[in-house]
């Protein structure tokens, strides 16, 4: 019983500080800085643009007086089509020995075109604009609801469409497929008008584009113009244009128009019937090229989708806001073909998938700084991480109450220990006889 009394302050003591000790480690700031297997990594910033695109140059994208500016699509809580799509910066195999080509394009993605393996990428889900590879995504909507044959009369609206047109003019007649092959070979701005109207009138257009892109899985696309000029509330990611292209290229009606070096095209009132050149130039000049489409805008810059066929394999790169410098995106692109195919020789391991339909959109529960928490680039870590949480308190919501307690108990403990500790030196004295109990006290 002695025993125990003379060890219980200490054990006390002891016990208690374990208590705040562990308190403190585990509170999720301490615990992931202690816990983490990657602590010698450098602290990745989180992921730009994320939930929207860079702020645009000019006023293209401000809504008409009096409609409100749409608000951002929501963010999913898992990355679509894998943990690793959902990282910052470069995304590649690990153990990788082909050297990773310099490409300027902000957002880019690299997959095959059959198995939807994404073999390589760079922030694939940053939000971004697709200029005129929003045509894609038209071309499908048309390919899917009007017939081929049908004719659509050309009108004054479609003649004044800004930046490219193919050359459509008042009561020009063209069937459906010559305006197909014009908007995907030529990127007619005034052809996607005219396929506009025949779906039914620019709104309705949209909105089946818009339907058709969550069908797919294209959760950070939404179309705000039919042919990708600037509008409000525009995103894409160089995920979901990959998603798209590859649904296109199963269309034979699309594979057939990207693959096409020219065509005859119908003229208008006196204007004689011409020709209309595909102006991608990677076709005939890249081994096995399959076709792709280019898009530029002052907000949306540099942006591009190509395929490619080697052997057995077929893949598809896109690009997004890129640069064009000394060399146009299509030959960067080109250079992350080659790329592609050898990382296929190597038998890398893909990062990614692309999706074939959507899968369940549930939004972040923190999203209002347009960013998300994501492992770090490179990592093989199974899921993103876990919402930032260094806001809160060890032991979650009363964790500080606890630290608070557990300090004051110490003190309190510390003050009892050392007055029992004095009063058993003051009788030890008085019982030696070399003190008075006043003398001791």
């Amino acid at each position: 019983m002695r025993f125990t009394a003379r060890r219980s302050g200490p054990v006390l003591v002891v016990s208690l500080i374990v208590l705040v000790i562990a308190a403190l480690f585990t509170a999720p700031g301490v615990s992931a800085a202690a816990r983490s297997p990657h602590k010698d990594q450098p602290e990745q910033p989180a992921c730009p643009n994320r939930q929207l695109p860079p702020a645009p140059v000019d006023t293209s994208e401000e809504p008409p007086p009096g409609s409100p500016s749409p608000e951002p699509l929501p963010v999913p809580e898992e990355p679509v089509g894998g943990a690793r799509m959902g990282e910052c910066g470069l995304i590649y195999p690990t153990g990788a020995t082909e050297p990773l080509p310099t490409i300027t394009a902000a957002s880019w993605v690299l997959a095959d075109l059959d198995s939807g393996a994404v073999l390589a990428a760079k922030d694939p889900h940053a939000r971004e604009r697709p200029a005129s590879l929003i045509k894609v995504l038209l071309a499908i909507v048309v390919i899917r609801e009007l017939r081929q044959d049908m004719m659509v009369i050309g009108n004054q609206d479609d003649a004044n469409q800004e930046g490219t047109k193919v050359g459509i003019g008042p009561d020009g007649e063209y069937t459906v497929r010559q305006l197909l092959f014009a908007l995907v070979m030529r990127s007619g701005n005034d052809a996607a008008h005219a396929l506009a109207r025949a779906l039914g009138g620019i709104p309705v257009a949209l909105d089946k584009m818009n339907r058709l892109a969550k069908e797919l899985g294209a959760l950070d696309t939404r179309a705000a113009t039919p042919s990708g000029l600037d509008g409000p509330g525009m995103t894409t990611s160089a995920y979901d244009q990959s998603v798209i292209f590859r649904a296109a290229m199963r269309h034979k009606e699309f594979a057939e128009a990207a693959s096409t070096r020219q065509i005859d095209f119908p003229g208008y009132g006196n204007k004689p019937a011409f020709k209309v050149n595909n102006d991608n130039k990677l076709l005939g000049s890249y081994q096995g090229f399959l076709g792709g489409k280019t898009g530029f805008t002052d907000d949306a810059r540099h942006t591009y989708v190509g395929a490619a066929k080697r052997g057995e394999q077929r893949l598809v790169v896109v690009l997004l806001r890129g640069e064009r410098g000394d060399e146009p995106l299509g030959d960067q692109g080109a250079r992350l073909l080659d790329y592609g195919f050898a990382l296929a020789k190597e038998g890398a391991r893909p990062v990614g998938q692309l999706v074939e339909q959507s899968p369940e959109a549930q939004p972040k529960g923190d999203v209002s700084h347009g960013e998300s928490a994501t492992p770090a680039p490179g990592g093989d870590q199974a899921a993103a991480e876990p919402p930032d949480s260094s806001g809160r308190t060890a032991f979650g919501t009363v964790g500080l109450p606890l630290v608070v307690f557990a300090g004051v108990a110490v003190l309190v403990s510390l003050v009892l220990w050392f007055r029992r500790r004095r009063a058993r030196a003051a009788a030890a004295l008085v019982a030696a006889g070399a003190a008075t109990p006043e003398e001791a006290g």
